[in-house]
C-alpha cells in the first residue's frame, strides 16, 4: 500500500473516530482521550529516554489528572449527586495525584547510581504540563459545548490544510517564502501562517452560520446579537496562533533528540504527538479564553 493511500485511510479513520466520540457522549470522548493522552505521555517519556518506571508513573498521573478534571466538569451531569460529593471526590483524586507524584520522586532515590534523578523529575513534571494537562483541558471545552470542542478540531485541521497549501504555493516563487523557524521546522513559513489564519476565519464564520457557536447567546452578554461572531473570531485566531506554536514546540522536542516521528501509532502520520501536536497549546489557551469570556464579559 502506498504511503499516500495509507495516510488517507488512517487520517479518515482518525477524523471519524474523533468526531463520533465528541458527538456521541462525553463519556465516550473522555474514555477515548484518556487512552490517547496516556499513549502521548508514554511517547514523550520514550523520546526523552526515561526509565520504564518513570513512564508508568507518568501514565498513571495522566489518568488521575484526566479523572480529576472529568469529575469537576461532568460528575453532576452524569449521576445524581451534589456539590459536596463532587468536591470530596475531586479532593480525593487530587490527594492521590500528589501522593503518586511524591512516590515517583522518592523512587528516583533507589535508582540514583544508574540514573539521573533531576532529569527524570524534570521529565515527569514536563510531561504532565506539556502533554497531560492540555489533553485534560479538552474536557473543559467540552463542558461548555460539544460543538465548541468540535469547532476547535475543525479549525485546527483547517489551519493545517490552509497553511500547507499557501506555504507550498509561495515556496514555488523565485525567492521562496519566509521561514518562521528554519532550525525547528524548515517547511513552516509566515505566508503559510497568515494563509492558514485566513482559511480559519472563513471557517469560523461558516461555523457560526451553522449554529456551532449558538451556546454563546446564552451567556451574560446575550443582548449583543453579534457577540458569537466576535467570540468565533477570537476563537479562530487563538487556535491558529497557539496551534502553530504547539506544532513548533513538538518539532523542537523531536529535533532535540534527533528523531523524525514521535512514534508509529497512526500509519503514515507518525505517533500520537505528531497527530495532536497542535492541541498542546491550543486547548488550554481556548479553555482559558472561554472561561474568561464567560466570567467577565
Amino acid at each position: 500500500m502506498s504511503n499516500l493511500i495509507q495516510r488517507t485511510i488512517s487520517g479518515a479513520v482518525y477524523v471519524a473516530v474523533v468526531v463520533a466520540a465528541i458527538l456521541v457522549h462525553p463519556v465516550a470522548f473522555a474514555a477515548l482521550f484518556a487512552v490517547v493522552s496516556t499513549l502521548a505521555v508514554r511517547e514523550f517519556h520514550v523520546i526523552t529516554g526515561d526509565e520504564r518506571y518513570t513512564r508508568v508513573f507518568g501514565m498513571l498521573l495522566n489518568l488521575l489528572l484526566f479523572a480529576g478534571v472529568g469529575v469537576c466538569q461532568f460528575c453532576d451531569k452524569l449521576i445524581a449527586t451534589n456539590y459536596v460529593f463532587e468536591t470530596s471526590l475531586a479532593q480525593i483524586i487530587a490527594f492521590v495525584y500528589a501522593l503518586v507524584l511524591l512516590i515517583a520522586l522518592v523512587c528516583e532515590l533507589a535508582h540514583y547510581q544508574s540514573a539521573k534523578p533531576a532529569a527524570h523529575w524534570g521529565d515527569l513534571l514536563a510531561g504532565q504540563v506539556m502533554i497531560a494537562l492540555p489533553f485534560a483541558t479538552m474536557l473543559i471545552v467540552l463542558a461548555y459545548s460539544k460543538w465548541l470542542l468540535l469547532a476547535l478540531f475543525v479549525l485546527l485541521w483547517t489551519n493545517d490544510t490552509g497553511a500547507y497549501c499557501v506555504g507550498s504555493l509561495t515556496a514555488k516563487r523565485k525567492n521562496g517564502n519566509h521561514k518562521m523557524s528554519l532550525h525547528v521546522s524548515p517547511k513552516k513559513s509566515w505566508e503559510g501562517l497568515f494563509g492558514g489564519a485566513a482559511f480559519v476565519l472563513l471557517a469560523a464564520w461558516l461555523l457560526v452560520r451553522c449554529g456551532w457557536f449558538d451556546c454563546v447567546d446564552g451567556w451574560q452578554y446575550a443582548v449583543q446579537p453579534q457577540a458569537k461572531y466576535w467570540v468565533a473570531i477570537g476563537f479562530g485566531l487563538l487556535a491558529t496562533t497557539a496551534g502553530t506554536l504547539g506544532d513548533l514546540m513538538e518539532s523542537l522536542l523531536k529535533r532535540s533528540f534527533g528523531i523524525k516521528d514521535s512514534g508509529c501509532f497512526l500509519p503514515g502520520h507518525g505517533g500520537v504527538l505528531d497527530r495532536f501536536d497542535s492541541l498542546l497549546l491550543a486547548t488550554p489557551v481556548i479553555a482559558l479564553f472561554l472561561t474568561l469570556i464567560r466570567m467577565f464579559i
